[in-house]
């Protein structure tokens, strides 16, 4: 007989929580607070994603633009990301959040309360990677996708996942795209 797969948000049976699948915090938990839209981007997802990155993210440089439960962020630390900024403006997320990074010792995290949309905004800086996964049918991720591509260094690479497919703006163009029940995600990459 084959074993039930937790629902999206659960590991081992538990609500509100997800846990790293590869890297040094491989099979680590994240426990984080229910609210809505916080949906973390399914293990099967990730593991996707990650394969498409190469696995391994050493001394790189990402923003999780809508933080959540810390799942992508945090799998970023978990392989090598030498700075990962993570961005959430709920208060009950940012505390998880925080109590996540003092779990792990993930010291290359750093955790800021901010809008995204307004922290883009006023970024100067350029990454190899942004995660782009606000809150479940927001539409926040077209608007952060008209703006994206400078906030990427050449070859940068730009997590969508979204609702609806995703299209790419100027500047970017979609490298893979895969689809997980209602989610649609694709990797693309700054030309």
């Amino acid at each position: 007989m084959l074993a039930k797969r937790a629902a999206p948000g659960r590991a081992h049976g538990v609500a509100n929580r997800v846990r790293i699948i590869g890297g040094h915090y491989r099979r680590r938990l994240l426990d984080f607070p229910g609210s809505a839209g916080l949906r973390p981007t399914p293990d099967r997802v990730r593991e996707t994603l990650f394969n498409w990155l190469g696995q391994d993210l050493p001394g790189w440089r990402c923003v999780d633009l809508f933080a959540g439960s810390g799942a992508l962020g945090f799998e970023a630390a978990s392989r090598g990301a030498g700075r990962v900024i993570m961005i959430e403006r709920d208060r009950a997320a940012l505390d998880a959040l925080e109590k996540n990074r003092a779990v792990l010792g993930a010291t290359q995290a750093d955790i800021l309360r901010a809008d995204a949309l307004v922290w883009l905004a006023n970024n100067r800086e350029t990454f190899d990677l942004i995660f782009v996964d606000p809150p479940f049918d927001s539409g926040l991720a077209a608007t952060v996708l008209a703006d994206l591509a400078r906030h990427l260094k050449s070859g940068g690479q730009a997590y969508i996942e979204q609702d609806t497919p995703v299209i790419a703006p100027a500047g970017l163009v979609v490298h893979r795209s895969g689809r997980a029940g209602r989610s649609h995600f694709a990797l693309l990459v700054k030309e």
